[in-house]
């Protein structure tokens, strides 16, 4: 029996007719429908007769909708069927209406069906084919093409399918990373995802659920089942996704409609819609998680429900833990699939949950203490979730040459494991070239991991200990105490001409008492201002005026300047402090914040204090300061010698031009 790539190659030849009306990167808006069509047209074969004598009785007696779907379903033996008379050979009968009966013949499926084919926006490609004389053509290749379950099993189909994704993603791969994940990033994630659960796994009658909730084309639902087909295929992992990119969920639905994966046979596995403000999936949990979201893109558009459900339902809803700044939703992702984690709860045989998602690097470190990004990740690590993060190599990716990230998280870790973060630098580990099968860049795709280089990074893993590429930190070592540092407010009294008629400017009922405080205390500089304003008080008293907060407030800052050499502002039993000199210290948890302020702050500025009631726990992982390797200069002498023969040719080089 032919295997998989004998059957993509033989479908990939097909779209050597789309040249000329298609660009290469657009071959896939034709060709994954078709492919989805010819399979579907295959496996309702043996069983049409009996749908459409089936169809044509029961909707004489009246019946229609849900009903109806679900009976001739159960006549063809799958979560679909086609009511039509026409199939691939009736649409290669009559070349003259091949558009109008391609069409008709979409419409003859079930609704689940009709709703994919909606999705991929078919009739318009159906009409673009029909006026450049190619559709009949098309058609007519397709029915070629035996895709009959007998010739190809639903496992073989779904590696057809796969193929063929990956191929004209690759096309298109200034666009591909909004919905394609390199495959052999999926299946590092995929062997850490499950690496721990061999036992869990291998119990017969396991039943596991996982959710990819930005699943693209499927490309991550289709390895995670792989992995279980060649690991444990006794157990039964049933997927799901959503994804809000019409052309990439109908490919994704598809795929997973051919397979029959879903674990109520109702069809819907993979679902349309926006996950942060559309969950098709609220009020489920799952066992593994699993994502790629859009790196650094926006959530304006979804704002105000955001932060309405973060507001309003705190932990309750999906985003308790806080939100990001509104450039990245990245972490929202992670909290959207981390509050449909399963509890450990060993009466109800709950195992818990595991979640690997890809991140650029920003979700590390951006934001201070406090904000939303250091809040999600004190909320991650203090509930001792998060069990490791994997740095990839850098251009690794269609779209995007940066560095990403692999984090992993749970909450049944290991023993070993416990109160512990694994921090694994793999950007060394890579081999030249877009993919196993080219050597050839793919868009800002320069590098791939090879299967053996993918085993390496696991086994890293694996072992949890410390060297050169992997190191290991209690959870404590990644917080800090942002601890507000003060300093007295020292200001110099002095009353101008021009201060003087700013101020009157604004309060020109004082006219006579700042006359007064003039002609009374001068204009020299005064270094004492609590002194000087006891004066003017008493001045003041004299003359029978009382000012308002907002008059003195504003006297004073009209009036008067910092300057070192003053003495200090009093404000109740200490000093006022000088927000101009006000500063922040990073003070690691796991040391003495009153050691770290005599040992750090205090010889440099001993009139510092701390305002400990502004104290903000934060939390940040800075990769290359924990994987940082010192490269001495080269010596001055190698530096002095490139130089001279760099001078030396270009001096013959000159001679040679002007000779």
């Amino acid at each position: 029996m032919p295997d998989h790539t004998y059957f993509a190659n033989l479908i990939w030849q097909i779209a050597d007719l789309l040249r000329g009306p298609y660009r290469p990167p657009q071959y896939e808006r034709v060709m994954l429908p078709m492919t989805v069509l010819r399979r579907f047209d295959c496996v309702l074969a043996e069983t049409k007769t009996q749908v459409l004598a089936e169809a044509e009785r029961l909707e004489a007696k009246g019946m229609s909708g849900e009903a109806l779907e679900a009976q001739l379903n159960r006549i063809s033996g799958q979560r679909f069927h086609n009511r039509s008379k026409l199939d691939f050979e009736g649409l290669k009968a009559d070349p003259n209406a091949i558009a109008q009966h391609l069409a008709a013949y979409i419409r003859g499926f079930s609704a689940n069906v009709q709703k994919i084919f909606d999705n991929f926006e078919f009739e318009a490609e159906i009409a673009k084919m029909n006026e450049a004389g190619i559709l009949y053509m098309v058609v007519s290749k397709f029915c070629d093409v035996d895709l009959h379950p007998r010739s190809v099993p639903n496992a073989q189909m779904g590696l057809i399918f796969e193929h063929l994704i990956r191929r004209f993603n690759e096309l298109a791969n200034e666009t591909a990373g909004d919905y394609f994940t390199p495959r052999e990033v999926i299946r590092l994630m995929v062997n850490i995802l499950f690496m721990e659960d061999d036992d869990l796994l291998a119990t017969p009658g396991t039943v596991r659920t996982l959710l990819d909730p930005a699943c693209g084309t499927g490309g991550m639902l289709a390895e995670a089942q792989n992995y279980l087909r060649e690991h444990h295929p006794a157990a039964k992992l049933y997927v799901y996704g959503q994804d809000y990119n019409k052309r990439a969920y109908a490919t994704a639905a598809s795929d997973m409609l051919m397979k029959q994966v879903d674990h109520n046979g109702a069809g819907n596995n993979v679902r349309f819609g926006d996950s942060l403000v559309d969950d098709q999936f609220a009020g489920e949990k799952f066992d593994y998680f699993l994502t790629n979201p859009p790196f650094g893109v926006d959530w304006k558009r979804q704002k105000t429900e955001i932060e309405h459900e973060h507001e309003r339902r705190g932990f309750e809803g999906r985003f308790g833990a806080g939100l990001p700044r509104v450039n990245d939703g990245s972490l929202l992702f992670l909290q959207h699939m981390w509050a449909k984690r399963e509890e450990v709860d060993p009466a109800k045989k709950k195992t818990g949950s595991r979640l690997a998602i890809v991140f650029s690097g920003s979700p590390l470190f951006s934001g201070g203490a406090g904000s939303g990004e250091s809040n999600i990740r004190k909320w991650l690590i203090e509930n001792d979730w998060l069990e490791a993060i994997i740095a990839l190599p850098e251009q690794m990716f269609y779209n995007t040459g940066i560095g990403t990230y692999v984090w992993i998280v749970t909450n049944r870790k290991e023993e070993r494991r416990r109160g512990k973060i694994q921090l694994l630098d793999a950007r060394e580990i890579w081999t030249p070239g877009g993919s196993a099968d080219s050597k050839k860049s793919l868009g800002d795709k320069r590098r791939h991991m090879s299967a053996a280089q993918i085993e390496d990074v696991v086994r890293l893993y694996g072992r949890f200990e410390d060297g050169e590429r992997s190191k290991i930190f209690d959870n404590a070592d990644f917080g800090y105490t942002r601890v507000t540092v003060e300093r007295a407010l020292r200001l110099r009294y002095r009353m101008s001409l021009e201060d003087k008629a700013r101020f009157l400017d604004a309060m020109p009922h004082l006219l006579a008492d700042v006359q007064a405080i003039d002609e009374g205390l001068g204009r020299e500089p005064r270094l004492d201002w609590e002194a000087t304003w006891t004066e003017i008080e008493a001045l003041l008293k004299r003359r029978g005026s009382k000012w308002k907060a907002p008059e003195v407030k504003l006297f004073r800052s009209v009036f008067t300047q910092s300057d070192p050499e003053a003495e200090p502002v009093r404000s109740g039993t200490g000093f006022e402090p000088d927000p101009d000199l006000r500063d922040f210290e990073n003070v690691p948890l796991k040391e003495s914040v009153e050691a770290y302020f005599e040992r750090e702050v205090r010889p440099h500025v001993p009139d510092a204090w701390m305002d400990r009631s502004k104290d903000k726990v934060g939390y940040e992982i800075n990769f290359n300061r924990h994987f940082y390797k010192y490269t001495p200069p080269r010596p001055l002498e190698e530096i002095d010698a490139d130089l001279k023969a760099a001078e030396e040719e270009i001096l013959r080089l000159l001679k040679e031009v002007t000779s």
